[in-house]
């Protein structure tokens, strides 16, 4: 239980009036540790109110006090000096492009920067972090070296943290119990995941209807590599770094007609043989830091084992926890790696089940502030 005060402290957003950032704004708006003070886009959207610069999608109502925020641009010179003008958290919901450059910015500045884009995630130096899986990571943060951009070079304080693809967040959170109690071998999915996961293109959420498309660029290479780091052992040396987790994950990932919420099928080979029972009281028992220290976005339960044939489904289970949490379920022998009895009471080595996670919430928004939140509780901010 976390009983320690923690006055709030302003924040800045970085790509505000995109689909991530308004999630963002909805997630602040009354946080009791974070106060939104700085909204920052691009260039089409600087100089104007935040209510006249978003074209708000989300189903709450834009937070009224936000409304009224001028809306700055986003530029390497304005970022490096947030940390200077008493901004030391920032929340990144740019696209890869612009973060890039952008978050090194803040970092360098001697902000700690909780980001949802991929530019930095598989960067040896910064954390991948879904914080009940791999919450010890964040040490990492304290091992970053980021340079300013000014003539001195010297180190920063700043950091970076990422999130994981919004896929990756919600299979590493079903795996993480499996992999704890038993070993994992390899895992194969396919994945349905929601429009809302593709952004808006060119300022329209994306449509899709009486179709599927079987192919999203650089998804299914980043379910593999970024669940193997985020599942490895942080190895705490003179130069501390993740050992990757020997895994093998190979996955098909699909754009699917559904609007948030993204389901994974997936099927996995564990090295010790369990029973159903023992899968099912593995999910429902798992907690870890972010539970135990009661942070204000941590759900509970965190996983929910789902007993209808026909869950989860999007429509009815995506917003568990207040998005936060995961549902599983279908829960049932998998032949495809050599075992033969399918009893469902038998202890075996192989399993396939269906989970779901909310792709905007857990998977971005509400994942990066909850990386912010057990940075905070354990003092590394």
């Amino acid at each position: 239980m976390n009983s320690r005060p923690i006055p709030p402290r302003p924040v800045a957003l970085l790509g505000a009036t995109g689909t991530v950032g308004q999630r963002f704004c909805a997630m602040l708006a009354d946080h009791p540790w974070f106060r939104l003070e700085r909204l920052f886009a691009s260039s089409r959207s600087a100089g104007k109110s935040y209510g006249e610069a978003v074209r708000w999608l989300d189903s709450t109502p834009c937070p009224e006090h936000l409304r009224a925020i001028a809306v700055e641009e986003a530029t390497p010179s304005a970022m490096g000096k947030l940390a200077e003008q008493g901004i030391s958290v920032v929340f990144s919901a740019l696209d890869a492009a612009a973060a890039k450059e952008l978050e090194l910015a803040c970092a360098a500045g001697g902000a700690n920067v909780f980001s949802n884009a991929s530019s930095h995630r598989m960067n040896p130096h910064v954390p991948l972090v879904v914080p009940e899986v791999n919450g010890d990571h964040l040490a990492l943060m304290q091992s970053q070296n980021w340079r300013h951009a000014d003539a001195t070079g010297q180190p920063s304080s700043g950091s970076i943290v990422t999130n994981p693809n919004c896929s990756t967040i919600g299979l590493t959170l079903a795996l993480a119990p499996l992999r704890q109690a038993f070993g994992l071998r390899r895992v194969q999915l396919v994945s349905l995941q929601a429009l809302s996961g593709a952004g808006l293109v060119d300022g329209e959420p994306l449509r899709l209807e009486n179709n599927i498309v079987p192919f999203i660029s650089g998804e299914e290479e980043k379910l593999a590599s970024e669940s193997r780091k985020i599942l490895g052992t942080l190895v705490e040396d003179e130069s501390p770094h993740i050992e990757q987790a020997d895994l093998v994950v190979s996955a098909t990932c699909t754009r699917v007609p559904v609007v948030d919420g993204h389901t994974l099928c997936v099927s996995v080979e564990l090295e010790q043989p369990a029973t159903a029972q023992e899968l099912k009281n593995c999910w429902v028992n798992f907690k870890a830091s972010p539970q135990e220290l009661n942070l204000p976005s941590a759900p509970q339960p965190l996983v929910h084992v789902l007993e209808d044939t026909d869950a989860p489904q999007p429509a009815l289970q995506r917003d568990l926890g207040k998005g936060m949490a995961i549902s599983v379920g279908r829960l049932r022998p998998e032949a495809l790696y050599g075992e033969s009895d399918l009893a469902n009471s038998s202890a075996r080595r192989s399993w396939k089940f269906v989970t779901l996670s909310h792709n905007l919430i857990r998977g971005a928004a509400g994942g990066s502030l909850l990386n912010a939140e057990l940075a905070l509780a354990t003092d590394r901010i």
